[in-house]
């Protein structure tokens, strides 16, 4: 009599698993997700569109004019608008589960609102360098020159500042409802909030309160994750 047959071991029926992701890029995407890249984004946004809008609003000769808006209108003003994004989206990220769906929606709707009419209104700005510089395009009339001047300024100071001071609102409510901010930090973001809401139909560099509120904003992070530390 023959023995029992050995059959070789069958390989699983549900094949490999799928790879482990690799720790290098998961160490990656939580350094972009930290509390300190928040406060580096939002740094960054701040001295970038305040550059940006100095250099737009300068009042110059016409080559050092052209110069200045293509470094700001088409350099420092998209730089600025995806440092905006980045830190909009880490301190998304760091509420997480404690943000209210309500404050949050108008919070990430107000950022990406301001952020498309600040390009818009950088492109509209840049428009008539571009077409001279990089175009070849025959200079355009006065008239239409101003017209555009008028358009990106109706842009950025008219609509994307109230976008910015609902944003600078929404950002106090969250900040205060999540206990990320004290009571005293969050009213003075809606005070600066109202102010800009209100106050730039009379004098338009009040726009820096946003910059500001930011950079503010950005550097009491940086100090609470030390402290943490």
């Amino acid at each position: 009599m023959t023995g029992p047959v050995e059959h070789p071991p069958k390989a699983p029926a549900d094949g490999p698993g799928p790879p482990a992701a690799m720790p290098v890029l998961d160490a990656a995407g939580r350094q972009l997700r930290a509390p300190w890249a928040a406060s580096i984004a939002g740094l960054l946004f701040s001295v970038l569109f305040t550059a940006a809008l100095a250099l737009v609003r300068s009042e110059q000769d016409e080559t050092v004019q052209s110069t200045a808006i293509v470094i700001g209108g088409l350099y420092l003003a998209p730089f600025a608008g995806i440092m905006f994004l980045w830190f909009v989206a880490v301190i998304r990220d760091q509420i997480g589960e404690r943000e209210d769906r309500f404050f949050a929606t108008v919070f990430f709707g107000s950022g990406i609102l301001f952020v498309g009419l600040l390009f818009t209104a950088a492109a509209v700005a840049s428009t008539p360098t571009s077409l001279v510089e990089f175009m070849g395009g025959a200079q355009p009339s006065p008239e239409s020159a101003a017209l555009l001047r008028a358009l990106g300024y109706t842009l950025l100071f008219a609509f994307a500042t109230r976008g910015a001071a609902v944003f600078m609102i929404a950002t106090a409510t969250i900040g205060i409802r999540s206990g990320v901010f004290p009571r005293w930090f969050a009213l003075v973001g809606y005070l600066l909030g109202l102010v800009l809401l209100v106050a730039v139909s009379f004098n338009d560099w009040f726009i820096l309160v946003l910059p500001a509120w930011v950079a503010v904003v950005s550097l009491f992070i940086l100090r609470r994750e030390r402290v943490r530390r």
